[in-house]
């Protein structure tokens, strides 16, 4: 045998060994049981096909084991809606895609779903496997963990003139798996508080969240009471940072090691990006060897953001009028996109609405 080839036997051997220590010390820390959700948030994928389900309306994360390894191509399933709403039993009207991730380990695409629009309606998740197949994931009797938050906000009701809404609902609106930790953010007890969570896997004690400011341009003001609505962690002169983003449209940088139990922080706003707007989804990748940031928008579209020398922006400590911080240009052949992740090196997946209904596509990275 030549030696290139001991060597490559020597290292897929070690990669083998290293991903099933992993997985072993992951089965280790999953015990057999059921899943009840009384909401649904975010969804996002740990390795091994560890899915992280969120019920905001509990305050809790599930830590879920798919044991899914069947790797998927692509997608281009027409009619979502009305295909998930035939498998629920349900019309098309009342299928809600909450979130959407894709398993590393297998390339399928899970949809966290609710079936109805009522704060009590029952909710699901649903996966999407090769060929565009449909079906809905048991949570009974299967490997698990759970972590509860111990400061959420209240359960309860609030009313402002037409408007009602439950700050509960927001104590988990982004969810991220890094560094062998669970990234949570959404809002805490104390006065409504925007908060990072760090949750290290296995789950064990789960403390008080990192309280995080930020300075809002277009409002000249430092606010802590608006939630991150999405965030994407990102490697920044070797040193994992978050990038994020809130409604109207601030994108802030917050480093990972600042998480701390019941610390304090302020972000950089390293750019102001539109109001009248909420962000959906963020993801990183890497083109022609630069790295970009790419933010699905509830009313400004897909942003295609550059990286380039980010870390030596000066953020943004004043009232400022439009747009300003780092460069972005708008992808105008991406319409109508609800929900975004990244599938590939080279693939983005997407939930896009079309005038006969929901598409999931997978579409080349810009």
């Amino acid at each position: 045998m030549k030696r290139t080839n001991l060597l490559l036997t020597a290292v897929t051997a070690i990669t083998l060994l290293t991903a099933n220590a992993i997985a072993d010390h992951h089965g280790k820390a999953l015990k057999q049981g059921d899943v009840s959700l009384q909401s649904i948030g975010p969804i996002t994928f740990g390795p091994d096909g560890l899915l992280f389900v969120s019920d905001p309306k509990a305050a809790t994360i599930y830590a879920v084991a798919t044991s899914d390894k069947n790797a998927g191509k692509g997608f281009n399933i027409k009619n979502l809606n009305q295909k998930i709403a035939g498998l629920l039993g349900t019309s098309p009207d009342q299928i809600i895609i909450v979130d959407m991730a894709v398993n590393p380990a297998s390339k399928n695409a899970y949809l966290a779903v609710s079936r109805g629009r009522s704060a009590d309606a029952p909710v699901v998740i649903v996966k999407a496997a090769a060929g565009g197949k449909l079906s809905t994931v048991s949570l009974k009797g299967v490997k698990m963990a759970r972590a509860k938050l111990p400061d959420p906000p209240a359960d309860r009701t609030i009313r402002r003139g037409r408007r009602s809404s439950n700050p509960r609902i927001s104590s988990i609106t982004d969810m991220s798996f890094t560094d062998g930790r669970v990234i949570i953010a959404g809002l805490a007890n104390e006065e409504f508080a925007s908060t990072l969570r760090a949750i290290p896997f296995p789950f064990k004690k789960v403390n008080k969240g990192t309280t995080v400011e930020i300075f809002h341009g277009a409002h000249g003001k430092l606010e802590t009471h608006s939630p991150i609505r999405t965030f994407v962690p990102f490697e920044v002169e070797n040193e994992t940072r978050l990038l994020a983003a809130y409604t109207c449209t601030p994108l802030v940088e917050f480093p990972v090691s600042d998480l701390k139990p019941a610390a304090k922080i302020t972000g950089r706003t390293i750019a102001e990006l539109g109001n009248r707007n909420r962000p959906i989804d963020m993801i990183v990748y890497n083109k022609a060897g630069k790295d970009y940031l790419l933010i699905a928008n509830s009313a400004r579209g897909i942003m295609k953001v550059t990286t380039d020398n980010i870390a030596n922006i000066k953020g943004i400590d004043k009232r400022i009028s439009g747009t300003a911080g780092v460069k972005y240009e708008t992808i105008k052949d991406w319409q109508g996109i609800d929900q975004l992740d990244k599938f590939s090196d080279k693939l983005a997946i997407v939930v896009r609405k079309t005038d006969n209904g929901s598409n999931l596509e997978t579409i080349p990275l810009p």
